[in-house]
């Protein structure tokens, strides 16, 4: 198994490419802003073929670079209906003046969409990946599982000790505390990679992460995106 990623653009948001092994079809996790250079780098360094775009949710800071990369390589993306919207309309998942800002960017979607359902196996690139529906901070929010890997990109849902924000449009606390919940049903030693920062495990944040104790706090973070 070939797992690789990089923080991309002033937004950090990790995107990731997965791969049985070098040389061989991979997707591609979360094209961020200005991810093309270094992605183009990960997939020359270690042979890859792109076969799809998958998407954790559809905030600005992890689609950016969607319909570019996914126009350049002919292939699609994978993202859950309640965002897609987002794909072209990314101002309508930000609140206050970064609305305005991203609203006017000029995005587009791929040529081919396809929407994700909850507990769907997507069998692409020679991988099974578990789809789980993972609302709060966004309606549409998705974590992907590699089963047999013990391996969860977790999007903005979880990240090393803290979660996801809950205060931009579409996101809800209590929400996200039941996805959060079904997240820990998951064996300790399954390796998280998030959305931002650095990887981590079921188990550490079972333990340390303030916003899965039993008596959590009353609201989510608010900072980040």
């Amino acid at each position: 198994m070939l797992i690789a990623g990089f923080p991309a653009g002033s937004f950090q948001a990790n995107c990731y490419v997965v791969a049985p092994g070098a040389g061989e079809e991979c997707v591609i996790v979360d094209p961020g802003q200005d991810v093309v250079p270094g992605l183009d780098d990960l997939l020359r360094e270690h042979r890859l073929k792109p076969v799809a775009v998958l998407c954790t949710h559809g905030h600005i800071d992890h689609v950016w670079s969607v319909a570019p990369v996914c126009g350049a390589r002919d292939v699609p993306a994978w993202i859950h209906p309640e965002d897609r919207h987002l794909l072209t309309d990314p101002g309508a998942g930000i609140s206050g003046p970064g609305a305005q800002i991203f609203g006017g960017l000029q995005m587009s979607e791929p040529d081919d969409v396809r929407e994700l359902v909850d507990g769907a196996i997507l069998e692409l690139a020679g991988l099974q990946i578990e789809v789980t529906h993972a609302p709060g901070h966004t309606r549409g929010s998705v974590t992907f599982r590699l089963p047999g890997e013990n391996v969860l990109f977790s999007g903005d849902l979880l990240f090393a000790g803290s979660i996801g924000r809950t205060d931009l449009p579409g996101g809800d606390y209590p929400t996200i505390l039941r996805s959060l919940a079904a997240c820990l049903t998951l064996p300790d030693e399954t390796v998280v990679l998030p959305g931002h920062g650095p990887q981590t495990t079921i188990g550490r944040e079972r333990a340390t992460n303030p916003y899965l104790a039993e008596a959590a706090p009353l609201a989510g973070p608010s900072t980040g995106i």
